[in-house]
């Protein structure tokens, strides 16, 4: 992190391809996305200003793909715990009801750590998070378990 006297921080790195790429966060909270030489971080080639929301969503398109590949990756250093990704299906019993009505920790022995829907990720949702037909369930823990946990959500 880079302190920007009277304006607030930069925070960026740079990419394979030479480019610096960053985030700068203004004292009153505007952020903005700039894109620069590496070689001169001061010639900004492009810049966007990003409102909350706009953050956010950039955030989940960029974050949900990693998500999933980071628990896919720790799942492989762990002996006996793996991760899935089970569909809610339009129609599923759970479609449209929360994460707590599936019981599914107490049932399955397995834990959600994220829901994936329409490319955004909700990481670490709590009991009153409603699954929509279409989501995916990022879960762990053991294969019978997972299978477990598959039925829960296809059969109720």
């Amino acid at each position: 992190m880079t302190p920007l006297p009277g304006l607030g921080t930069q925070q960026d790195f740079i990419t394979a391809s030479g480019h610096r790429v960053g985030v700068i966060t203004y004292r009153d909270g505007r952020l903005e996305l700039i894109v620069s030489a590496g070689e001169d971080p001061d010639k900004v080639a492009a810049s966007v200003g990003l409102t909350g929301e706009e953050t956010s969503a950039l955030a989940n398109l960029l974050g949900a793909p990693q998500l999933v590949s980071q628990l896919t990756k720790q799942q492989r250093e762990v002996t006996g715990i793996t991760t899935w990704q089970l569909p809610v299906a339009a129609g599923s019993p759970y479609d449209g009801r929360s994460l707590g009505e599936t019981e599914m920790r107490t049932r399955t022995s397995v834990s959600i750590v994220a829901v994936v829907r329409g490319g955004t990720a909700h990481p670490s949702p709590g009991p009153d998070f409603e699954f929509a037909g279409g989501d995916l369930v990022v879960v762990v823990g053991t294969a019978d378990g997972l299978r477990a946990a598959g039925e829960v959500l296809d059969k109720g």
